[in-house]
């Protein structure tokens, strides 16, 4: 029984390890591709102004569940909103091969490393005052929505508008602080819309499982409206 704990442990910790130094990985990608020359290193290149390297930049909010914020990750063509005018609506397939989508879709993918081909159509959301998402996974716990696609691994999530008060992207798992999410102190960690910006975050570990601890919710709109645009990636093509 003490050698079976010695061996369960030692996996565990191999697990441990090597989702830290996998993560690590990936943020020195994103650093890397975030050098602080600024934006006069990539002016006279077409992909990195398509990607915005030299203008977006991460923030590492919390490492359980996997967080980061990336200012400024769109332009202002990008955050058109006329596209749609429902609260709630998918952008189709045509609509994917617009210009502009095509560049947002693949700075998706550079800066999530998960291939552009792997994720849902975007998804265009409006809430209006006292609307909110209560916190959810966006992981698939049946089998049917595994059927296509897979599991989801991460969520890109873009802010529209910033003339909104509350309507914060909410994690209660993450961290021990406190933060305010729709007017109210709650402990875990909120994430104030900002236009521009958007959360990246991943519903399953580098180890291939769920993570419980990407619980995530909108906190309620208190003035204003709050316009934003998702992003799911699953663990292969099908969209």
């Amino acid at each position: 029984m003490m050698a079976q704990s010695k061996y369960i442990l030692a996996l565990l910790t191999f697990i441990t390890i090597g989702m830290i130094i996998g993560s690590l990985f990936q943020l020195a990608f994103i650093w890397r591709l975030e050098e602080p020359s600024g934006t006069s290193h990539w002016e006279n290149d077409k992909e990195a102004s398509l990607l915005r390297l030299g203008l977006v930049k991460p923030e590492i909010l919390s490492w359980s569940p996997r967080v980061i914020l990336f200012h400024n990750f769109l332009s202002m063509e990008g955050m058109k909103s006329d596209v749609r005018t429902s609260s709630g609506m998918f952008l189709s397939s045509e609509e994917r091969k617009y210009p502009i989508i095509e560049a947002i879709e693949k700075r998706i993918a550079v800066f999530s490393q998960v291939p552009a081909e792997n994720g849902e159509l975007i998804q265009v959301l409006r809430y209006e005052t006292s609307q909110l998402y209560r916190p959810h996974h966006d992981y698939f716990s049946d089998t049917f929505n595994l059927k296509r696609g897979g599991q989801r691994v991460a969520t890109m999530l873009m802010y529209l508008s910033d003339d909104v008060e509350g309507g914060e992207t909410y994690f209660p798992m993450a961290g021990s602080g406190e933060c305010s999410c729709g007017g109210k102190v709650v402990k875990g960690l909120c994430v104030k819309p900002n236009k521009g910006d958007a959360v990246l975050f991943w519903s399953m570990g580098l180890d291939g499982e769920t993570d419980p601890n990407s619980l995530h919710g909108g906190c309620a709109v208190l003035r204003g409206e709050k316009w934003s645009a998702t992003k799911w990636m699953r663990q292969k093509a099908s969209f």
